[in-house]
Parts: C-alpha cells; sequence; structure tokens
C-alpha cells in the first residue's frame, strides 16, 4: 500500500456547540395573530399567557466536529382535540427542526456565537454567526437570500509570522479561541492563544448606503457585519490565566467582565488557598480602542469557571464555580452555597445553603426568563436558578431541581418558548418550556429518560410596580418585606414550569468501539456486494444514562413479506377503487384517503399485462377484466379523486370504473390536426397528474389527455406550444402543486392577487381549487427546461442548459444573473473537442418534480443524466429587489395576462450522498424515480435501475439509503392492503417479485440508518460471538458506596485512621459514587426488537474491566480448537497500591434457555500489571500485562506462559495481529513490530517508531502482498508507517518508516479491517486491475463518525491527486477554511518531520459532482484526463467500500 484514500461514510453527529439568532428572516418578518402587547418588563408573562406563542422564532445553529447546520423552528399551532390534551403547551401542540442549509468545513469549529444588532422586534436587520477555528481563525457568516445558503462576510485570522509573538512562545493551548458578543451587537470579543482578546467592531445601522427604513423587499434586510477589529493584550492589564469573559447587560458602552485567576493553586495547598479567583468588569470603547478597569471583585474561589451575564433590567454577572454561585454587579453581590464543600472567603460569615447538594462543576446555562436561569449539571440534571431582586438589587439567588435529561455540551434558549440541549453523548433535544404560576400542569409527550412530572420552581413571584399605582407599590414592599420573615407565604407564589420535548437530533457518538457481525434476516446464499447487507455495526457509544449500543447500517434491507417467480417483468402499479365513493371527491375524504387499501396490481410483461386483486390474497383476475391485456402497460393511476382508473398502453389508454373499461381512446393523429404525426407514433413515456396524462411520443411529440371530472372522460390533445423549433423533448414530467396553499403560486409576480382576492381568478371549474395547480417541466435535446402550465401550456419558468448542473437556476428572463452563475458561462467559449464530445453525448433521461406533504414543504426538482448522474434541486422564493423583468411588456401585448412568470422562483442545487452511480451500458439507463407518500410514514423517492438506493424526505433533507441485498431492481411501486401495511412490491431483475415492508426500529434521520438499544450505563467495548450470535460487552456504571468503603478499599490501615481522626458523623454518612464493571452478554432480537441481555459477569469491586475478545485457543491436551471469551481487567486503588490485573476466560455453553449456564468461568489467574489488551495467536493467548507482553498456550486448564517481550511499552492500547505478525499500540510509545517464531519460541522485536506519540488505535492495512501499519493518535490525525529492513533510513530496519500522513479531525478509537469489494462486475474494466487481497480500514471516531481508509493504485492516486490540488483552487471555501491546510499533520508544537503526502482527501474529491458540466471538463483536461475517467476511478473506490 503505497497510496490510499480517505473516505468519509458518516459525518459527525455529536453537538459541540449551539446558538440561536435570526438568520434567514428578522425579527418584524413575523405577523402576529392578534396585536401584541408591548414587549416591556412592566408585564408579567404569567398575566399574558398568549404573548408567548406570537414571538418570533429565531433559527437554530449547530456545529458538530466540521459539520455546520442552520435550522429553521416550526410550530405547529393545531387547536388541542379535547381540553385534556396536555400535550400543547401555550397553544403549541408541536415544533419540529427543518434544515436549512447544511456545510461540511474544512476545519473544525471552535466555538460559535450569533452577532444580533437589536433594534427591538421591529427590527429589519439580520444576525450573523462567528465561528471561531483552531488557533487563531475568525470567520464571520451571514445568510444571503438570493442564494439560499450562508455567505462569508469577513474573515479575521491571527496566525503566521506576523502574528507569532501572539504567542509568546507557546506551542499548547489548552483551547482554541472563544467567542463572545456584546448584547445589543456593539462589538464581539474572541479570546485566542489564552491571553490576547480581539476586539470585533461591528458597523453600525445606518452606516451603510442604505438607510434603516427605504429597504425593498425582503433582500432588504441587512445583517451585522464586522467593521474593524483590534486587539487588547490582557498581560498588560496584569491578567495571567483567563478562565471566561462575557459581555454584560444596561451599560452605554459595552462593558466586558473577565474571570481570571490571580495566582494558581493546586490540589495540595487548597486549604490555606482557595479564594483565587478575580472579576474584572472593563468598559470597551471601541472608537478610542480603550479600556478602562470599571469595577472588578476579588476573592472568588479557585473552582470558579464560568461567567454568565444577567439580562436587563436586573443587570450583573453570575459566576459559576464547583461548589458555589456568586452574584456580583457594580452595586451588589450574594452568594449560594450549593454543597457542604463550599467555604466562604474569611470563615466568618455563613453563606446561605441551597436546599440539596449538587456540584456544579462543567454546568451549562441558559436563561429562561430575564430572571430564571437553567443550569444542565455533568449528571444531566436540569436546574432552575431564580434571582429573587428588588428593583436591580439581587437580594439572594434560589435553586431548585427539576427535570433530568439528557448530558449536555450546550444549551441555548430559542425565543421565549424553547430551549436547545445540545449534546456530544447522547440525542439533542429541543424542549418546550411554559412558565405558569402556582398551578402546576403536567406535560405529556416526554421522553421516557425526561420523565412525566412537572416542575415546581418555588421562587417567589415579584408583582412588578408600575409608577402610576402607588396602592400596587406599598403591596409590592409589603411582601418582599414579609418575605424574609415568613417563608410560608411564598407557596402561593410559585413559578412552575411545564416542559414538553418536541424534536431530537439523533447521535451515534462517541463511538468508543464497535463490532462487525451478522444482521437477523441475513441471506446465507447472497454473493458480492449483495452479501454486504448481511453485516451490522454494532457500536459503543454515549456515556452514563445516555450510554447505548448503535446498531449502524449503511444499506436498508426490507422485510420480506413473501417471494413470486417473476420472469419478463418491465413494471408495477397499484392502484385504489372505491365502489361507493361519491361524486364530487371534497377535501374532506382526504383524511381517510391515506389508510384506503390498494384494489388492483398490474403488471406489466414484455408482450402481456397481468391485473391481480389485492384483497386478502393476491388473486389474478387478469381474464375477468376489462384491462389492455394484449400487450405491455406503460403506467396505471388514478383520475378525479380515485374515482376511475386510467391504464396507458403504447397506442392508447383505457379509462376504467373499477374491473369496467368506459372509455378507450387511442393515440392516432390527433383531433386538432389530422396530419400532425403519423399513426407509428407510440408513447413512450407517461406522467400523471389528476385530471392529466401527459405523453412523450416516440416522435418526439408531446401529448396531453385532459379529464374532464364531471363527465369522467378524457380527451387527447397536442399543446401548441412546442414547435419543432425547440427541438424534440428528451423528458417531461407533470408537477402537481397539492397540499394546503400551492407554493409555486406564491413565485410569481402577481402572488398577492391569488392570494389576497380569493381563487376566482384561477379557472372556471372549482374542482381545480381543491386539486392545486398542475405545471408541466420538460427537457429539450439542448438541454433547456421549461416549466408550462397546464392546460394552457404558456411558459412560465426556463432555464439555459439545465443538464451543466449549476448551482443555482434562475428564470431565463430576470435581469439578474447571480454572481456564481458568470464563471460557468465564460469556461464553455473555447471548450475542449474530445470534452465537448462528452457533454454532447449527455441527455436528461428523466425528470421529477415533487413536493411532499407538510405546511412549509418546498418542492423538489431532480434530473437523471444519461451517464447515471442525477441532479438535485430545492425550490426556494427570492423576490429581487429590481423587480421589473425583460418580456414585462412582451407579454402583456400578447394578451395572455392571465398566468405571469414564476419570476421569484429560484432553485438551489443540493448534493445527495449517492454512494455508486448507475451503470449505463447501451445508452438507455432503467434507472427510474419512484416517489413514494407514505411506506411505513416515510416519504420520499425510490431510485430503481442497477445501483438502487432509497432517498427518504426528513426535515426538508434528502437522506439517502443504497439497497444492495438484490442487485438491480427494475421495478418498484406501494402496496397498503390488510396483510402488507404501507409496504412495497418490488421485481429485481433476475425475475422475483417480493412484496415488503421496512424494517421496524430503526431511525432514517442519520447518514445510516441506526437502531439504538438503550443501555443506562456506559459501553466500553463490544465483541461479537459469531457461532450463537452474541455481543458481549463491557459496560459500567456509578453505584454509591458510603465513604468509609470507599477509603478501605483504596487504603485497608485506614479504619484505625477513622477513629484517630474522628470524622464527624456527618462525613462518615457521605456516599461517594464509584463506578462498577461488568460484562453482559447481549442478544439482538428477532424484528428489530429491544435486545435481550442473556447473561451477565460481574466484577469484583474497584475492578475495572479494560478488554473483552473472543479467542480460539489451541486445546494443548487435547488438541482441539477452543473458542472462549477472554476478559483483561485492572484493580484500580489509587497511586499508593501496586497495580494488578486479571485475565478471565469463559466458555459460552452450548445450553442457550438456562442463563446460568450459558457462561461458565473456565480460568482465572491474577497478573501484575493491567490486562489492558488480549489476542489469539496461531493458537496462543497474548496478553498485554502492564509493561510486559507474554505469549501463553492453553492446556484446557490453565494458561502457562511460552514467551515474553519487555521492551517497555508503557500501557499497551491495542493489539493486532496478522499471521505471525503482531502490531502493538502504545499510550505514549507510538508502535512496535513484533513477529512470533514457532521454533525457539521467541517474541522478538522487529522495529519501532521512535517518536513519542500518543496512540488511540492501531491496525494492518494489506494491499496485495504489501503490509503496512496504520496507527491513530491524540492529536486527530493518522499515520501509516512501512518496515523496509532494506532501506538504509530504516537504520538496517530497527525503525519503521512513513508512508503517509493525514489529519482526519477527530479521534479515531477503532480500525476494523475489511476486504474491498470487487468492482470487475462491470464490463470493459482493465485486466488486472482489482487485486485480489486488497482491504480497507473502516474506522469509528469520538465525534459520531465512520469514515475508510482505502487503498489505491498508483496511475489512480496520481489522477486524483492531481484533481485534489485543482480543486483547492476551483471549489468555493465555505467560511474561507482551507483544504490543505485541515489536512496537514498537526504535531501540537513537537517535533515532527513532514511525511509524504500518500491519501488523497476524498472528502475534497466529491465536490467535483458539484461542479457544472463546463468547469469539470475543463479541470479534467487541465489534469490530463477525462471527466469519465475521474468519474469510473471515485466510483470504483465507492464500490469497493460499499460495506454493511
Amino acid at each position: 500500500m503505497s497510496f490510499a484514500a480517505y473516505k468519509m461514510m458518516q459525518w459527525p453527529t455529536g453537538v459541540d456547540n449551539c446558538a440561536s439568532g435570526f438568520l434567514t428572516h428578522s425579527r418584524s418578518d413575523f405577523t402576529p395573530r392578534i396585536t401584541p402587547l408591548q414587549p416591556d418588563d412592566d408585564l408579567d408573562s404569567d398575566w399574558v399567557p398568549q404573548s408567548h406563542s406570537l414571538a418570533p422564532v429565531p433559527n437554530l445553529v449547530i456545529t458538530a466536529a466540521n459539520v455546520l447546520e442552520v435550522y429553521i423552528v416550526r410550530l405547529q399551532h393545531d387547536p388541542p382535540k379535547s381540553s385534556a390534551d396536555s400535550s400543547a403547551l401555550d397553544g403549541v401542540s408541536g415544533a419540529s427542526l427543518e434544515l436549512v442549509c447544511h456545510y461540511r468545513l474544512h476545519g473544525n469549529v471552535e466555538s460559535v456565537a450569533v452577532l444580533s444588532v437589536g433594534g427591538g422586534a421591529a427590527s429589519k436587520r439580520r444576525d450573523s454567526i462567528i465561528l471561531t477555528f483552531r488557533d487563531a481563525k475568525i470567520s464571520v457568516l451571514e445568510y444571503d437570500d438570493s442564494i439560499h445558503g450562508l455567505r462569508t462576510s469577513s474573515l479575521h485570522c491571527f496566525e503566521g509570522p506576523e502574528w507569532l509573538h501572539l504567542k509568546r512562545g507557546r506551542e499548547q493551548f489548552a483551547r482554541g479561541p472563544v467567542a463572545k458578543v456584546d448584547p445589543q451587537g456593539r462589538c464581539g470579543g474572541v479570546l485566542v492563544y489564552d491571553l490576547q482578546m480581539i476586539i470585533l467592531k461591528t458597523n453600525q445601522a445606518g452606516s451603510g448606503l442604505v438607510g434603516e427604513d427605504d429597504v425593498s423587499g425582503s433582500g432588504g434586510a441587512v445583517p451585522a457585519r464586522i467593521d474593524s477589529s483590534y486587539m487588547i493584550n490582557l498581560r498588560d492589564l496584569d491578567m495571567r490565566h483567563v478562565k471566561d469573559f462575557t459581555f454584560v447587560h444596561g451599560y452605554i458602552e459595552p462593558v466586558m467582565v473577565i474571570l481570571h485567576e490571580r495566582e494558581l493553586t493546586w490540589a495540595g495547598r487548597v486549604s490555606w488557598k482557595h479564594h483565587t479567583c478575580t472579576i474584572s468588569a472593563l468598559s470597551i470603547s471601541t472608537t478610542l480602542k480603550q479600556h478602562p478597569l470599571i469595577w472588578s471583585a476579588v476573592n472568588l474561589p479557585h473552582d470558579a469557571y464560568k461567567l454568565l451575564a444577567v439580562p436587563s433590567p436586573i443587570g450583573g454577572v453570575l459566576v459559576i464555580g464547583a461548589n458555589t454561585i456568586h452574584y456580583h454587579s457594580q452595586s451588589a453581590s450574594c452568594a449560594l452555597a450549593l454543597n457542604s464543600y463550599a467555604v466562604s472567603p474569611d470563615n466568618s460569615q455563613e453563606m446561605p445553603r441551597s436546599s440539596f447538594n449538587v456540584e456544579l462543576d462543567a454546568a451549562n446555562a441558559t436563561w429562561l426568563l430575564n430572571d430564571v436561569a437553567l443550569l444542565s449539571t455533568k449528571t444531566g440534571e436540569l436546574l432552575l436558578l431564580t434571582l429573587i431582586y428588588d428593583g436591580r438589587v439581587v437580594q439572594r439567588l434560589d435553586l431548585s431541581k427539576s427535570k433530568a435529561s439528557v448530558l449536555s455540551s450546550g444549551i441555548t434558549t430559542i425565543g421565549n418558548s424553547m430551549f436547545f440541549l445540545a449534546s456530544r453523548l447522547g440525542d439533542s433535544m429541543l424542549v418546550q418550556f411554559s412558565c405558569g404560576s402556582g398551578v402546576s400542569m403536567l406535560s405529556s409527550g416526554l421522553k421516557e429518560e425526561v420523565g412525566d412530572y412537572a416542575i415546581d420552581a418555588s421562587s417567589a413571584k415579584r408583582l412588578r410596580r408600575s409608577p402610576s399605582d402607588t396602592l400596587q407599590d406599598m403591596v409590592s414592599g409589603e411582601e418582599l418585606s414579609l418575605y424574609g420573615s415568613a417563608p410560608n407565604r411564598t407557596e402561593s407564589a410559585q413559578k412552575s414550569f411545564s416542559f414538553a420535548v418536541r424534536d431530537s437530533l439523533i447521535n451515534v457518538g462517541p463511538l468508543k468501539d464497535f463490532s462487525y457481525g451478522l444482521r437477523i434476516n441475513a441471506d446465507a446464499n447472497a454473493t458480492g456486494i449483495a452479501k454486504q447487507s448481511n453485516y451490522e455495526l454494532v457500536c459503543c457509544s454515549g456515556h452514563g444514562k445516555n450510554g447505548s449500543l448503535c446498531v449502524l447500517r449503511q444499506s436498508i434491507r426490507p422485510e420480506v413479506i413473501t417471494e413470486v417467480e417473476l420472469p419478463g417483468c418491465k413494471g408495477i402499479w397499484t392502484v385504489y377503487h372505491k365502489s361507493t365513493r361519491s361524486h364530487n371527491a371534497d377535501s374532506s375524504k382526504l383524511a381517510d384517503d391515506e389508510d384506503e387499501y390498494h384494489a388492483y396490481l398490474i403488471i406489466s410483461l414484455e408482450s402481456r399485462t397481468m391485473v391481480l386483486e389485492t384483497a386478502d390474497l393476491l388473486s389474478e383476475v387478469t381474464e375477468s377484466v376489462d384491462y389492455y391485456v394484449q400487450g405491455k402497460t406503460l403506467a396505471a393511476g388514478n383520475l378525479f379523486g380515485r374515482r376511475r382508473v386510467i391504464q396507458v398502453y403504447e397506442r392508447g389508454a383505457r379509462i376504467l370504473d373499477g374491473s369496467f373499461m368506459t372509455q378507450d381512446v387511442s393515440f392516432g393523429a390527433s383531433n386538432s390536426e389530422s396530419s400532425y404525426g403519423s399513426e407509428s407514433a407510440l408513447a413512450l413515456s407517461v406522467s400523471i397528474a389528476d385530471p392529466y396524462v401527459l405523453l412523450r411520443m416516440s416522435d418526439g411529440s408531446v401529448r396531453l389527455l385532459v379529464g374532464d371530472p364531471s363527465a369522467s372522460t378524457i380527451s387527447v390533445t397536442s399543446p401548441t406550444s412546442f414547435e419543432s423549433s425547440k427541438g424534440s423533448v428528451l423528458s417531461c414530467t407533470l408537477y402537481h402543486d397539492k397540499g394546503p396553499e400551492p407554493w409555486l403560486r406564491k413565485t410569481s409576480t402577481d402572488a398577492w392577487l391569488s392570494t389576497g382576492a380569493g381563487e376566482a381568478i384561477d379557472g372556471t371549474d372549482g374542482a381545480a381549487q381543491d386539486h392545486g395547480d398542475v405545471y408541466c417541466v420538460v427537457c429539450y435535446e439542448n438541454g433547456n427546461l421549461e416549466i408550462f402550465d397546464v392546460p394552457n401550456f404558456i411558459c412560465i419558468f426556463s432555464v439555459e442548459n439545465f443538464l451543466s448542473g449549476k448551482s443555482h437556476l434562475v428564470d431565463a428572463l430576470t435581469k439578474e444573473v447571480p454572481k456564481d452563475s458568470q464563471n460557468g458561462d465564460r469556461v464553455s467559449d473555447g471548450g475542449i473537442s474530445q470534452g465537448r464530445k462528452d457533454a454532447l453525448n449527455m441527455k436528461v433521461v428523466e425528470l421529477a418534480m415533487h413536493r411532499w406533504s407538510g405546511k412549509h414543504t418546498r418542492p423538489f426538482l431532480f434530473g437523471i443524466l444519461s451517464d447515471g448522474t442525477i441532479l438535485c434541486y430545492h425550490a426556494y422564493l427570492y423576490e429581487s429587489p429590481d423587480g421589473t423583468s425583460k418580456v414585462e411588456d412582451s407579454v402583456s401585448a400578447g394578451g395572455n395576462t392571465s398566468v405571469s412568470r414564476l419570476r421569484n422562483l429560484r432553485f438551489v442545487r443540493v448534493p445527495l450522498d449517492v454512494h455508486a452511480k448507475e451503470e449505463t451500458s447501451n445508452g438507455s439507463p432503467c434507472q427510474q424515480i419512484n416517489i413514494f407518500k407514505n411506506i411505513s410514514s416515510h416519504q420520499g423517492f425510490f431510485l430503481s435501475g442497477s445501483r438502487p438506493a432509497w432517498v427518504m424526505v426528513l426535515r426538508e433533507r434528502l437522506r439517502v439509503h443504497p439497497q444492495l441485498c438484490d442487485g438491480s431492481i427494475v421495478a418498484f411501486t406501494v402496496l397498503h392492503n390488510i396483510n402488507c401495511n404501507h409496504g412495497l412490491i418490488y421485481v429485481t431483475s433476475q425475475g422475483v417479485l417480493k412484496i415488503c415492508q421496512m424494517p421496524s426500529g430503526s431511525n432514517y434521520d442519520c447518514y445510516w440508518p441506526v437502531q439504538k438499544v438503550p443501555l443506562k450505563a456506559t459501553p466500553h467495548q463490544v465483541t461479537y460471538y459469531a457461532e450463537k450470535n452474541l455481543y458481549p460487552i463491557i459496560v459500567s456504571f456509578p453505584v454509591l458506596k458510603p465513604i468509609n468503603q470507599v477509603i478501605a478499599l483504596v487504603d485497608p490501615d485506614a479504619n484505625h485512621l477513622a477513629e484517630s481522626q474522628n470524622l464527624n458523623s456527618d462525613e462518615q454518612n457521605r456516599s461517594y459514587s464509584i463506578e462498577e464493571f461488568e460484562v453482559r452478554i447481549m442478544e439482538p432480537e428477532k424484528s428489530g426488537g429491544p435486545w435481550q441481555t442473556k447473561a451477565t459477569i460481574p466484577m469484583q469491586s474497584s475492578e475495572n474491566a479494560l478488554t473483552v475478545r473472543m479467542v480460539t485457543l489451541l486445546n494443548t491436551s487435547s488438541k482441539e480448537n477452543e473458542t472462549l471469551l477472554a476478559v483483561g481487567t485492572a484493580y484500580v486503588q489509587g497511586e499508593d497500591v501496586a497495580a494488578r490485573g486479571r485475565i478471565l476466560l469463559f466458555s459460552l455453553g452450548k445450553n442457550t434457555d438456562n442463563p446460568q449456564a450459558l457462561v461458565s468461568e473456565v480460568y482465572s489467574k491474577e497478573l501484575k500489571g493491567a490486562i489492558s489488551a488480549m489476542a489469539s495467536l496461531q493458537g496462543h493467548l497474548l496478553v498485554a500485562s502492564g509493561p510486559k507482553i507474554i505469549l501463553h498456550k492453553w492446556t484446557g486448564t490453565e494458561l502457562n506462559g511460552v514467551a515474553f517481550f519487555d521492551v517497555p511499552p508503557l500501557h499497551v492500547v491495542s493489539l493486532n495481529i496478522v499471521k505471525n505478525f503482531i502490531l502493538i499500540g502504545d499510550i505514549h510509545k507510538s508502535i512496535y513490530f513484533l513477529s512470533w517464531k514457532e521454533q525457539g519460541s521467541q517474541l522478538s522485536l522487529l522495529a519501532k517508531d521512535f517518536g513519542s506519540l500518543d496512540c488511540f488505535a492501531t491496525e494492518f492495512l494489506i494491499d496485495g502482498s504489501t503490509l503496512s501499519l496504520m496507527v491513530s493518535d491524540d492529536q486527530k490525525n493518522i499515520q501509516i508507517f512501512y518496515y523496509a529492513p532494506k532501506m538504509s533510513e530504516s537504520w538496517k530496519g530497527q525503525k519503521l518508516l512513513s508512508r503517509a500522513e493525514f489529519h482526519v479531525g477527530a479521534h479515531v478509537t477503532k480500525f476494523l479491517r475489511l476486504q474491498m469489494l470487487s468492482t470487475s462486475d462491470r464490463t470493459g474494466s482493465a485486466p488486472g486491475s482489482d487485486k485480489t487481497n486488497r482491504f480497507a480500514l473502516l474506522f469509528g471516531t469520538l465525534d459520531g463518525s465512520i469514515g475508510c481508509i482505502a487503498p489505491l493504485d498508483e496511475i489512480t492516486f496520481r489522477r486524483l491527486q492531481s484533481l485534489q490540488r485543482k480543486l483547492v483552487d476551483a471549489v468555493p471555501h465555505a467560511a474561507g477554511l482551507n483544504p490543505r491546510a485541515f489536512r496537514r499533520f498537526h504535531s501540537n508544537g513537537k517535533a515532527h518531520r513532514p511525511g509524504p503526502d500518500s491519501i488523497v482527501d476524498c472528502e475534497l474529491l466529491c465536490h467535483y459532482e458539484m461542479l457544472q458540466l463546463e468547469e469539470q471538463l475543463e479541470i479534467a483536461h487541465q489534469v490530463g484526463t477525462t471527466r469519465s475517467q475521474i468519474l469510473s476511478n471515485l466510483n470504483d473506490l465507492s464500490l469497493g467500500t460499499s460495506f454493511l
């Protein structure tokens, strides 16, 4: 393996940062339903419950490692079904997150802040996102309506030689840059290099050329932008160790409060020196660049770590420490002790204590109201902190317990009724909260991990004073004074919060370990790529109560209900028929339409058609129905609100009522002109949209069948607008704009007419109101695309050169051209001859346009090119500011004033993660888009063809899941009847018809379908026992123990000490939580249900299980191989006790019914040192125990050492074995390469890496006869080494040489070696290009991402590497990040000789297909190859690694 490719398969899912702000809309874009009351603070929210739902809802921004996503929060305001329906809070019955845009950046986001220019609820200004990246990069992004995406507004970089002095000689920094923003948006601050504060000054409102008022249209919303930046060196202000900073509310100038530690303390000195922290408030004058100190507070505890700015009208700042919470402002301060470790600074006055004990280190916080903060602790509890204040003086703090939730990595409030809990360790959740007073509201519909009880935040509700009402003033003062003396009065004035989880984002990280096992419904006869869908990945993910097993599968395997041999099938359709249906299909019937069963299944063979009834049994009724059965059928569907069935064949069409024909139409000469078209024109493709049917004929013309709903008949017309001048039509489709409100109508120029003035202008018969509008999308031979309205066929939208795949589609008749699409036209003038030939052969062979159900959905447009490329576009609405069109006059002159162009319609191209492209042999791809609306409550489309895939629409994003299990699929349709509930039928190319349902239990809203099995404990390692299909897993869970037991564990002589020190009884009874370990043996459930624990093997107290493996040992007495479960453990007893560990061997018995008899211990032995890794080597057991590596042989009753090796590895983290070679990864000393020789029984060191490296995982990479060694480290890199004793620089073979190095950007915790799949099933591949013995490494990371490293041959590598170098400049960089800089080896300041650059980055290469066709040809020409060659290399790589 000299060359490799790095390819991501699942992107990070663990959310690191979250923030909310008005990005896609401004605060004034919301039209309230009733006139809102003034959002002043003199009205308590308890008195105006309606005002909650009226507030504008900001967007949610989340980052997961290098993925940035922006969501919009959609609220459902359905009226509750009954008064008892308590899931509706404040009139909101539900909320969901809908994706706006998704970016994969070339760099990991360190922190996120939202820069908002205030201005109240009527403000037109929008917010911007500030992202920071390591070491000192800052990007400011704003949302641009015209491209429906983010655009970089400014970049600030403080790295490189001219900024070297900022580091002050240091190379390693504890954290990346942290960004915070002034609440009024006047400036932002970013702390870089631990001591340098960068102030970002924003340009103030109205300072640009556009005033605040005279902005036109929605394009005029000006986002907040950064004007300039300057730097404050905090060292000059005598600050040494900055812990946190924030901007506080309520000052005229921005005021920054910095939490810093004067002199550090340490654990041995804490009892003497414990109050070392200080806060300093600096007034930042951005114009004068001065920052005077205005107030400060000293003597804060050493464990304070976070500042939280209190919102106005109170102001000030909360300092959160592990044991105390302090409030400080310029005038007042108070504190709250959280547990008995809290010490007051001068040991004199007693601090007020909270009513329960809690440790607050590593908490996240946000504000729910302006005096109630929500804290999320390290154990996943939610706490409510209430400030009890009078005027602006905070008198005391009050802490109360609330629900338990997920372990969070961040928390943000969205608007005034939602908050979002981001989590790296569990699923992130969107929660709605509602604040009532006194009355406790129960909220249902919560996840069980959140619990179903209400929250009582005991906090005194203050009656706010209005100056006009003196009586109220007296009452208010009285209540507050009474409060101190008589606490029983507060019961009436409690605030109670109720929560409801509204949505959650699934997370499979952190992947600590995974195992590769067989699925339950595996097919033993499968071969080739289809065999891959027999396997699944079982992963240890999460932590603590969020710990779970994630079962991941890249491909979907439907559950077969029944299958039938059916050779020669060309297509299948299911249709409805209800005999008793009323004549007028009104919209009230639509509710039960979802559950209506299908009536007939129509199967088209090559020369005949079969019809089956889909009642209880599928029975053939071909003879007894009036369907056309003498030839093949092209399409079948329902017309007139499912009252009739239409069946289209090559020469005609039939209308049927049930099984009786009511009309038969032939497509001879059309009615209008008899000379037009000859008899020989056959229909080629059909698109049905009630009540129209569109046909594409073999002579390139188009026919439209128009239905008459009142008479239930159809007539054939030929649209006159397709003259011969436009060329023949290559593909066409009808688009039915259904839904509560038609969407495309909004994009026309007179949109206000069609919405405001009733529906009368839209056609004569009232039926059209139900049905929505029908449009016809057509693509011509020259690659242009047009959209017509039906049935008038007036062109309302046109795009030139659709097949080149531009990033945005704009109506060709608007004046303005987006900036991105200009460069594409320039390239196409001087094209390359070979490339142009490629392009001329390209055609759009299939079109589809669909809008799935949902209130806020927008249509998608799909096109399939003849080379298998899928173009996918998402429509959006953009009103261009100038609002004039080239053809305004000419259209009105023509007299067609009834239909205007969809001038505000635009399409943005969406990347599809399709795993491999369709192979087209003879230029006629069999690929088809089969749209489904409800297959077990999922919607999307199914791509049939040689590489079938499911594309599901979830949160307005497309999730692609391949289906490998049946090879090529020729036909697909949905089926809903008694035996198959919302299922599907497909026909494979082998001629097997399968009726299936989607597997239950999987969640498809992830990059790979995932099934989560909750463990309620932390999983550490998993292994697979193939014979019994069992998974042994190490889990640990905290157990509370009395403190004297814990001391006795660590130090056995501590008992008599306790008496002499006479610990008081309070401390003796205190408990302490200790992780206890066990090995669970779990079995997957048959039908995707919960997994069952078959047996558990408990560990002793303070014994940690470190490794579990299935090993095959040769029993030397009976000369037979035995498969045993080996567990390696270590006793963790503090630094005074010498380390010991145990080896445990278990046999997994034959008797699976009795759980006690399933596992029996056959051997256990205690060794010095921790047993951290084990593996079986040619029938022997290789054990890493502390600094030694020992090889044992198994006699059937005991293990005997045969050989050992102890060049000192400190602690082995991973062991890998191939034949008799051993690869060892050490926690600090990099990797060792050993071999074992049977004769003379010795372990000998072949070579090692002399550098120091903190390994995470190791594995062998095999390419043909070449063996390479792969290692990942703590700096998120991977390196590939090789052993070459003949090379002089290897010091006679002692030193491993570097073959490649690469920065992954995530901690790789496990490699899995899988044989690459052969791609030679394709015709015309070069002989000998496929090596049979070629393996790829699948890896999992702590961010929840999965990728692979695959070996490449040299020609492919050189081609892709030169392409990659071109793409660095050709692809626009999101957030200004350079892909080459991201993938450079990160050594964190240690000396490192750069190794060869022998890995190509498929994350960058996958952008090639998203470029315009002209650019693709140009770049391929510059590289010296062709586009098809590049695409076939990338396709081979996807096919070779289409595992699972």
